[in-house]
């Protein structure tokens, strides 16, 4: 089980990403089932966790905390502020906050909680619901070597990590944290594409997603730059170079920069910077 063999993780909040991790970390041997609990306002949620993963619950967040070593804080960003207000106290130095809460930034969960706390931030994606998830992880000054190590293997569960400064953060929402609703939206115009050129939308369907994972797999496997693999299938005057210039005429490219900018920015602006 590693690193994580006898802590007890307390998940505050069990919506979506929190079951992700629950099934990962369970599905990897990583953790015991009795050494994960959660609380959520939903008792509908705690019953779902607790018949899927035999894992324990709590109406209490604070109980949840109490029976914790790592806290992780799987809540909406909006509730955050109340929630800590209500574990003020609750949480020691001994425990390990992790939050995966978009756009919270560690300083502000210390000011709610208290200074000397280790906390860490971490920026999931979606992906990581089926386990190819990647999270950008980054702690605050309290934080050990080992308390990294611990984040790391937590969300290896769902998927694969980066560690980065803070400041990065921001970025990597715009880019990761809401780039699979780019890829969704790209995926969806091209079935469409396919669609009004004559194919079935099962069939357009299948060819655009084989298409995508082929393409990824092909980039990841050659470690090619992505403008060497383009010109591979670009034949001078042929179909490819036709596409191609639509795309470019419609400023598709400076699109796809400026919507991670401006994700980027709203996470600032969302985050108090």
């Amino acid at each position: 089980m590693g690193l994580l063999k006898n802590k007890k993780i307390s998940f505050i909040g069990a919506g979506n990403m929190a079951e992700a991790l629950v099934g990962g970390l369970l599905k990897k041997g990583t953790v015991a089932s009795d050494h994960i609990i959660l609380s959520d306002p939903s008792m509908n949620r705690l019953e779902h966790f607790k018949s899927k993963f035999t894992v324990l619950t709590s109406a209490s967040n604070a109980s949840c905390v109490s029976k914790g070593d790592i806290i992780i804080l799987a809540v909406k960003p909006q509730v955050m502020a109340n929630v800590l207000k209500e574990l003020k106290g609750k949480i020691k130095e001994r425990h390990l906050v992790i939050s995966i809460a978009a756009g919270v930034t560690t300083s502000f969960i210390k000011n709610q909680i208290g200074n000397n706390i280790k906390i860490i931030r971490v920026m999931p994606n979606t992906p990581a619901l089926v386990g190819k998830g990647i999270s950008a992880i980054s702690g605050n000054i309290s934080v050990s070597d080992e308390d990294m190590s611990l984040a790391e293997e937590v969300m290896k569960s769902v998927g694969k990590t980066v560690i980065l400064d803070e400041h990065f953060l921001d970025a990597v929402t715009g880019l990761s944290g809401s780039g699979p609703a780019y890829v969704f939206l790209i995926i969806e115009a091209l079935i469409e594409g396919g669609v009004a050129s004559g194919l079935p939308r099962n069939i357009a369907r299948e060819l655009v997603l084989e298409t995508i994972l082929g393409s990824i797999t092909l980039l990841g496997e050659t470690g090619k730059h992505p403008g060497e693999l383009k010109e591979m299938v670009t034949s001078p005057g042929g179909t490819t170079v036709a596409g191609l210039k639509v795309l470019e005429a419609k400023g598709v490219r400076s699109a796809l920069i400026e919507a991670v900018e401006a994700a980027a920015k709203r996470s600032k602006e969302l985050s108090g910077k």
